[in-house]
């Protein structure tokens, strides 16, 4: 059997254009892009998704791999693939920055472990932010969703040496300040009931001078924190369903306003 060039390129090309986008989104995407994950597992992943969804996309240009047209196909869909897993990946973000807030008030804030998503240390409060919000997306068929956005994205974004411009950036800066606003509204709660605590403590120590309000004043804020988070929980999934909404209406807006 013999094959010339274009034929080569053509069999390479349709299997390599939609890998290339599939592995930009598996490296950076929440949960498939987690440090934990080996690297072999994590291309298995993405060859695994690849060749799921081939059937479900349009035929891709024949295009030679190693021309400048080719590598210039390759940035656009890496580009691609990084801003939709960035986009989820701020919004597991959010969570994280909203446990450090929290953390820090109730007296946690030294309380580090290294995180094994990130491959740093984080507050524990966030890393059990981070798991609540994993279970939620998880438990909301949200893998699920975000593989149908990116099957979808073929069909909106195909395979071309064009696709990405200034309004996919403009996108993730715009959803960059959200990430800040939702740490502050999933961390809100407790915090504003802390602040009446420490106010409270205020108008102890004003009231009664030689109480030591440091050995007094943590044990309490500290109980008062958990309590305060063990409450807060249902206004917590509450959060998080907007915040992960939000996320796959961002995607679409990306896609060219689909959602």
């Amino acid at each position: 059997m013999l094959l010339n060039s274009a034929e080569i390129a053509a069999w390479v090309g349709s299997f390599l254009w939609p890998l290339t986008r599939v592995a930009a989104l598996v490296s950076v995407a929440p949960i498939f892009g987690a440090r934990m994950i080996p690297r072999r597992m994590r291309l298995m992943i993405a060859l695994a998704l690849t060749w799921a969804i081939l059937p479900f996309i349009k035929p891709v240009p024949v295009i030679e791999p190693l021309s400048p047209t080719g590598i210039l196909v390759i940035a656009q869909q890496i580009l691609i693939g990084l801003s939709m897993g960035f986009l989820f990946r701020l919004a597991f973000t959010a969570l994280e920055l909203g446990g450090l807030m929290i953390a820090t008030q109730i007296g946690l804030g030294f309380a580090n472990l290294v995180d094994p998503q990130n491959g740093a240390q984080s507050p524990l409060l966030s890393q059990f932010y981070t798991l609540l919000g994993t279970l939620v997306f998880l438990a909301l068929n949200g893998h699920l969703m975000l593989v149908q956005l990116l099957v979808d994205s073929f069909a909106i974004l195909p395979v071309a040496p064009t696709g990405a411009d200034r309004d996919l950036l403009w996108t993730l800066v715009t959803w960059a300040s959200q990430m800040f606003a939702g740490a502050v509204l999933i961390a809100l709660p407790a915090i504003a009931s802390l602040l009446v605590v420490n106010l409270a403590f205020g108008v102890m120590t004003r009231a009664a001078p030689q109480l030591n309000i440091f050995a007094v004043g943590f044990p309490i804020t500290l109980v008062l924190g958990l309590l305060i988070l063990l409450y807060s929980l249902p206004t917590l999934l509450y959060q998080l369903n907007n915040l992960f909404a939000e996320a796959f209406e961002r995607i679409g807006h990306l896609l060219g306003g689909t959602s």
